[in-house]
């Protein structure tokens, strides 16, 4: 990792961005953010630990990144057990939330950061430094009923509203991802903007390979592994070709890979744009980053919501209404099945047209933050 020089303040702007550690989605859509924000000649840091710090550095590895602990929040083995799990670890939770707002405090005492952008990091406010916050869930689901997301909701936007903007990675209007989540009745009290679908990822030559399958996994344990098992399980019985992407970029042990199956425990965005581009099926998680990759692309994908996690589970059923992913319950998994019902689903996968949003959104933060400076 790149240890941060602190001999003098640079005159350019001084950017920090942390993703949460829930899984590697909150990393790989900052990418974009990061590869924009460089592009106008900004001073941009990081700040992570694990796998999101690893994958971050193997991105970007001439930008210092800053120690920050995660939430390290586990899921149940069961759909059942989730909610109690999540529950349990709430006070762990609020912990780290106060942890984490202390410890920007002294970052920005130290390295005297300009802007600090927080990808669902509750914790990464400040009184006087503006702070940007990212999420595409306004409206949390809850398997409780209604009355529960008007709570889940309050609570949500009272973290929200101490930061000075809320960034939506997401469209307005009906073509928009994510539903309900991202288009609430109404919004938190501070401004909020739509700044598109974010990827890491850019679609070229279709050079779709028959029969050939991408596996991408991801997501927090053990639902992680649970899926790797069975995945590892069914396509060791596919007679075409196949690519396993574990997401696991700090991970040291592998998995050895055959003539017909290929397993990489992480690959660098443009491997992963490779492999992604040459399979007729993208299989995985319904996490909402994963999707926006997958639209970039505009590739066909078979989706399995993680069991319990209510945000993936209505995004998978979303998603299959408007005829955009095929998906099913990684209870009933079975590829032969999976692979016949994909055949003649109506995929009807919309155009990544919405990069001008996040350009558009970034001028504009540039913009105030010089008037500002004056």
């Amino acid at each position: 990792m790149n240890q941060p020089n602190t001999d003098k303040i640079p005159r350019k702007f001084r950017i920090l961005i942390a993703p949460l550690d829930w899984g590697l989605g909150h990393a790989t859509r900052c990418i974009p953010i990061i590869r924009s924000f460089l592009q106008k000649d900004v001073d941009m840091w990081l700040a992570g630990e694990g796998a999101q710090a690893q994958l971050l550095h193997t991105e970007f590895p001439s930008l210092p990144i800053l120690d920050l602990p995660g939430y390290q929040i586990k899921y149940a083995k069961t759909k059942r057990g989730l909610l109690w799990k999540i529950f349990r670890q709430l006070p762990k939770m609020k912990k780290a939330i106060a942890r984490e707002n202390k410890w920007l405090q002294q970052q920005i005492d130290t390295y005297h950061f300009d802007l600090v952008i927080s990808d669902n990091r509750y914790g990464l406010h400040h009184l006087i430094v503006p702070c940007i916050f990212i999420t595409h869930q306004l409206t949390i689901q809850s398997p409780a009923g209604k009355w529960t997301e008007k709570i889940l909701q309050k609570i949500n936007y009272r973290y929200i509203n101490r930061f000075t903007t809320c960034w939506i990675p997401d469209v307005a209007g009906q073509e928009n991802l994510a539903g309900v989540l991202s288009h609430p009745t109404h919004r938190p009290k501070i401004p909020s903007q739509y700044i598109g679908w974010l990827s890491r990822l850019k679609k070229e030559t279709n050079t779709t390979t028959t029969h050939h399958l991408c596996v991408i996994l991801s997501g927090p344990e053990p639902q992680r592994s649970i899926l790797e098992q069975k995945m590892l399980q069914e396509i060791s019985q596919y007679n075409g070709t196949a690519t396993i992407v574990r997401g696991l970029p700090a991970t040291a042990s592998i998995i050895p890979s055959t003539n017909m199956i290929k397993v990489y425990n992480h690959l660098p965005a443009a491997e992963l744009e490779k492999e992604m581009q040459k399979a007729m099926y993208i299989i995985g998680r319904s996490g909402y980053s994963t999707i926006m990759d997958i639209i970039a692309l505009g590739k066909k994908a078979i989706l399995l919501p993680t069991p319990g996690q209510t945000e993936q589970e209505y995004l998978a059923t979303y998603l299959k209404k408007k005829n955009i992913a095929f998906t099913c319950s990684s209870k009933s998994f079975s590829l032969t099945n999976v692979l016949q019902a994909a055949e003649s689903f109506p995929y009807q996968i919309p155009a990544m047209s919405s990069a001008n949003l996040l350009t558009a959104a970034i001028e504009e933060l540039l913009h105030q933050l010089r008037v500002v400076k004056k």
